[in-house]
């Protein structure tokens, strides 16, 4: 078998809403979206792309990472600048945030069942403690974070199978900048406090040995996140939509339409 003479090296397909937020970022410097203009609102980018509003999502807050574009809420998504150079500098390469969740939401159940299953007073005692001191940190983001990875690793631990401790700390350590974007712009005081409310809820089913309730805790406590991180957005994105165009020039889905390139659809 004849051998290349030039080594290649394994191409690594896209994640979608870096593809979304590529094509976005190549028609922002092209001046289609000019420094200024509010984005089409994300039902509509959406139907233009050929995506789920999910993946604008990600791809709109990757862009706000990049400083191409800012979501201010109540009013809308604007570009502020043209250097898309930046974007590609920038932007993360590891899963979306809402791809995180998913994941986090079907593995950490099944965990959760089986710690409820396998568990040990001295494990539901941790699980207790690490309630309380949520609530005693309820205004300080940077340790309400520690505490809620302690939590959720504590429960890995409880099921007595140290793989699944990794496999959770190796899900908290994919949550990289896009998911740190997200906090900084939609978690709030009431929603720190529905998080307390969620542990107790996950660390008391699991006590009381109830595989059922504490998955379907679980469950719930990820689908609330994955829910508010979404209507934060959506928020800027019917914002855009219901407020009139500045007057400078406004990006039209036309040229979405023409320069649509997203090789899969979500």
């Amino acid at each position: 078998m004849e051998e290349f003479a030039v080594p290649l090296q394994a191409v690594e397909p896209k994640r979608l809403y870096r593809q979304i937020a590529d094509q976005i970022a190549q028609l922002i410097a092209n001046g289609e979206f000019p420094a200024g203009s509010r984005l089409p609102a994300e039902r509509e980018l959406a139907v233009s792309l050929g995506v789920s509003r999910t993946s604008v999502r990600e791809a709109i807050i990757s862009l706000e990472m990049s400083r191409l574009v800012e979501v201010r809420v109540g009013t809308g998504i604007f570009v502020t600048s043209q250097n898309a150079a930046a974007h590609g500098n920038s932007v993360d390469s590891g899963p979306g945030p809402f791809e995180l969740l998913d994941a986090r939401k079907l593995i950490e159940g099944e965990i959760a069942a089986l710690a409820a299953k396998n568990g040990k007073p001295d494990d539901f005692d941790a699980l207790a403690r690490s309630v309380d001191t949520l609530e005693a940190h309820v205004d300080d983001f940077a340790a309400r974070e520690a505490i809620d990875r302690d939590f959720h690793l504590r429960i890995a631990k409880a099921t007595g199978n140290s793989s699944f401790e990794l496999v959770v700390e190796g899900l908290w350590n994919q949550r990289a900048e896009l998911w740190g974007r997200l906090q900084h712009h939609f978690h709030t005081h009431e929603l720190a406090l529905q998080t307390i409310r969620d542990h107790a809820a996950i660390a008391k089913a699991i006590s009381a040995r109830d595989p059922e309730a504490a998955r379907t805790a679980m469950h719930r406590h990820i689908t609330r996140v994955a829910r508010e991180f979404q209507r934060g957005i959506d928020v800027a994105a019917q914002s855009a939509a219901a407020k009139p165009a500045s007057p400078t020039k406004q990006p039209t889905l036309a040229a979405i339409t023409r320069a649509r390139g997203i090789k899969a659809r979500d």
